[in-house]
């Protein structure tokens, strides 16, 4: 599945998960010392939806924030629209 948004370009990110053991100096401690770093991703919520695009229903991947923020319009279905 494609990992960007059609709608804002978000996309994966890479970052680092970073582990340390000790208490903080404004803790009392006498620091905090890094043990290990590992690289990560940082994902979007991508998901797959059926939006209008011209006028015609199209399946898009789209992340959760743009479909919360109402940049998609997703299509009345004909049996909802008769009721």
């Amino acid at each position: 599945m494609p990992q960007h948004c059609r709608i804002c370009g978000r996309h994966p990110v890479v970052g680092n998960m970073i582990v340390q053991r000790g208490k903080a100096k404004r803790d009392g401690g006498v620091g905090k010392k890094t043990t290990g770093v590992t690289r990560r991703f940082f994902r979007p919520n991508i998901q797959r939806v059926r939006a209008l695009v011209d006028g015609k229903a199209v399946r898009l991947h789209v992340c959760t924030r743009c479909i919360r923020a109402g940049k998609v319009q997703k299509p009345v279905r004909a049996w909802k629209a008769n009721v």
